[in-house]
């Protein structure tokens, strides 16, 4: 990899959380944001290949990488939109564009609906695809089921890996796609040690679910509000393409592109794929 960024921290609803800073800051600013149990430095090769023309922010969702965990174990959309809207305060050079994955696509899709004025340009990759699959439960069952979950991730220990090689063999194993070479990279800045070994830096209660189901009525009448060019990326081998047609009729200047040989992680499964699609996306 490239020479490391600078590390920075900022204040969100009280929690310190940290980002990385790649480039020149007199270039435009790109926000990159990560997905569920990631981190700002799984973003090191796309950043690598943006930085001679953008000043690019890479933020540790709260929970995640070297951010704070939050108090009492509460993570939702929305309180990652508002760590967003603060950062991109704490930057204060508005308009951005903004790139995600998976969650981190999501919150970019509800950042740029609540303040369309600060987004110029808006790539969601693997963001949206599940949201039109969800059974709906009824209200007193997925409470039930919350309070189940909460109580359970409390007696939760985290798993200590003997080694950054044995981290890494898991993540091999979680996408099949990756090099051990990234592997390693990912493993390298994801996890921490402890005595026995290393953990994952991300609070197991990120796994937990709001018993307080998606609004996809809300949410369409925010992604209405965008009115910058919008480029959804998915992976042709990942669950959100199983049997999906996504309705990009919310969006006014939007299109997608599916990735062969690419599962969630398309960025990290077909790089070259995914930055031509970007890079053009960005200079059009």
């Amino acid at each position: 990899m490239e020479a490391e960024p600078i590390r920075r921290t900022y204040t969100s609803q009280r929690l310190e959380l940290s980002y990385v800073v790649w480039g020149d800051e007199a270039n435009p600013p790109l926000i990159l944001i990560h997905g569920t149990r990631d981190h700002a430095r799984s973003w090191d090769r796309v950043a690598v290949r943006l930085a001679d023309r953008y000043c690019i922010y890479a933020p540790d969702l709260r929970g995640h990488g070297d951010s704070a965990w939050a108090i009492g174990g509460q993570y939702s959309i929305i309180d990652y939109v508002l760590d967003i809207h603060a950062l991109a305060e704490t930057i204060g050079r508005p308009p951005y564009t903004v790139i995600g994955h998976s969650l981190g696509g999501s919150v970019a899709l509800l950042y740029a609906g609540t303040f369309p004025e600060h987004v110029s340009r808006l790539v969601s990759i693997e963001g949206i695809g599940g949201l039109w699959r969800r059974e709906r439960v009824p209200a007193h069952l997925r409470m039930r089921q919350w309070v189940s979950d909460m109580r359970a991730l409390e007696r939760r220990q985290p798993r200590v890996y003997p080694s950054i090689e044995a981290a890494a063999q898991r993540m091999l194993e979680a996408n099949p796609h990756l090099t051990p070479e990234l592997a390693r990279h990912l493993t390298i800045h994801g996890v921490r040690p402890v005595e026995g070994g290393y953990v994952w830096k991300f609070d197991n209660f990120t796994r937990a679910h709001s018993p307080y189901e998606f609004n996809m009525e809300d949410a369409r009448d925010i992604w209405n509000q965008i009115r910058c060019p919008i480029l959804i990326i998915f992976g042709a081998e990942s669950w959100t393409q199983r049997g999906m047609a996504v309705d990009l009729s919310p969006f006014h200047d939007c299109r997608s592109v599916v990735i062969p040989g690419a599962g969630h992680w398309v960025h990290h499964d077909q790089l070259d794929a995914v930055m031509r699609e970007v890079e053009a996306f960005l200079a059009s």
